[in-house]
């Protein structure tokens, strides 16, 4: 039988923990057997940048992207393959041109989301164009900044409408504060947002096409504590509404490699931060979960490439807005309905089927790595990289607890299962 082989590119800035994982976990997986019995091998390989010609035919089948967000020459490149070549691209570089926040609001609030008040206020200071005073006076209308915020109300937030990383992010609890921040916003263009006040959990949900691991997130922590192992500090019906939300979000834009981030006040769902198509996967800050990220971003590669899975470029914002239309449908009756269209887009069920006819033994592989030496030493250089000499000791125990812990839970949930 002819084995047909995949080579999965990978688009990478500065990260070398989990592409170094990524790479070891498809090489150890060796080859796949396919639905319809074919046979299939993976490889991977990290992708250079340099001029390409618009007729030139690459050589990879899937792109994971983790660079395109602000670098434009990949970015350019990322359409091209996807228009002419019919590459597999993880997430639509036509729906993600950047860290953009506006676009995502607004279509979640089409659909009737639970989104704060939102208001997106004018440059303070002029953008660099020689056109933009003569614009300016002539169409710039004055306004009141002060009475936007009293609208909204105290406390509130003022964000980047194309942020990441908390880039820019102020809280406002007063007008001198607003000020100060909008004074200091330069050429940003700024949100105002409202503050979701007295909220029980900060969830954060990473999806990783039809899989979605919703972990407690805590901002006001440092980084290496802020993913809280708790695996039960959500309620059902709120867990299940936080996890329909992330599918929504990125079955409409068309991302496979996405995080979201919820607040939850009772059993009220507030999603506040969605567009964040180059999420933290680190093995610093994701440590517990890291494995889980790892074994879902090779399961869904392995996955689209095994069974002919097809890029969908396409939008489709119709079939949605239909739904949010239904003046009958309550609101949750509009998101389940959501939550079908997006596992119909994410092939849930056979994408299921797939790993347990295709990948029955990845669990214990993944497990045996990173309970062996060779994880071990990741973990170690990682942490080498990442934190000053004097810090090396407590992070790297730190993270030996975490990742022990994970390992002594899977061997019982892979013993159960």
């Amino acid at each position: 039988m002819t084995t047909s082989r995949h080579l999965i590119g990978l688009l990478l800035g500065t990260e070398d923990d989990w592409p170094r994982a990524f790479e070891e976990i498809t090489r150890r997986l060796g080859p796949v057997t396919g639905p319809d019995g074919s046979a299939h091998a993976f490889g991977t390989e990290r992708i250079t940048i340099e001029p390409f010609r618009l007729r030139d035919k690459p050589r990879y089948d899937l792109v994971i992207d983790r660079l395109a967000y602000w670098y434009y020459v990949p970015r350019e490149w990322l359409k091209k393959v996807a228009l002419m070549d019919s590459v597999y691209l993880l997430n639509s570089p036509f729906t993600f041109q950047s860290m953009e926040k506006h676009a995502a609001y607004c279509a979640m609030m089409r659909l009737g989301l639970k989104v704060p008040e939102t208001v997106l206020v004018p440059y303070k200071n002029p953008v660099d164009n020689a056109r933009y005073a003569y614009t300016a006076a002539r169409y710039n209308k004055p306004f009141d900044l002060d009475a936007i915020a009293a609208q909204i109300g105290y406390p509130l937030f003022m964000k980047p409408f194309d942020g990441g990383a908390w880039r820019g992010v102020s809280r406002i609890s007063n007008p001198s504060q607003l000020h100060a921040a909008y004074d200091a916003s330069g050429e940003m263009l700024m949100h105002l947002q409202q503050s979701v006040e007295g909220y029980d959990v900060f969830a954060r949900s990473l999806s990783i096409g039809a899989e979605t691991m919703v972990m407690r997130f805590q901002p006001d922590q440092p980084m290496h504590l802020r993913y809280a192992v708790d695996h039960s500090f959500l309620d059902p019906q709120p867990g299940a509404e936080v996890v329909a939300i992330g599918k929504l979000v990125n079955a409409f834009f068309r991302w496979e490699f996405n995080s979201c981030e919820t607040l939850v006040c009772g059993n009220e769902v507030y999603p506040i931060d969605y567009a964040n198509a180059c999420p933290d996967v680190a093995l610093t800050s994701l440590h517990y979960y890291f494995p889980w990220a790892i074994k879902a971003l090779v399961k869904w590669s392995v996955f689209a490439l095994a069974t002919g899975r097809k890029p969908r470029l396409d939008f489709q914002a119709d079939r949605y807005f239909e739904i949010a239309d239904d003046t009958s449908a309550t609101y949750e009756q509009k998101l389940a309905a959501y939550r079908q269209l997006a596992d119909d887009y994410f092939d849930t069920d056979r994408y299921h089927e797939f790993c347990a006819a295709s990948l029955p033994h990845l669990d214990e592989m993944m497990l045996d790595w990173v309970a062996g030496p060779d994880f071990d030493r990741l973990l170690v250089e990682t942490v080498r990289s990442v934190y000053p000499e004097a810090e090396h000791d407590q992070f790297i125990a730190h993270l030996r607890g975490l990742l022990g812990l994970w390992v002594t839970d899977e061997s019982g949930r892979v013993a159960a299962a």
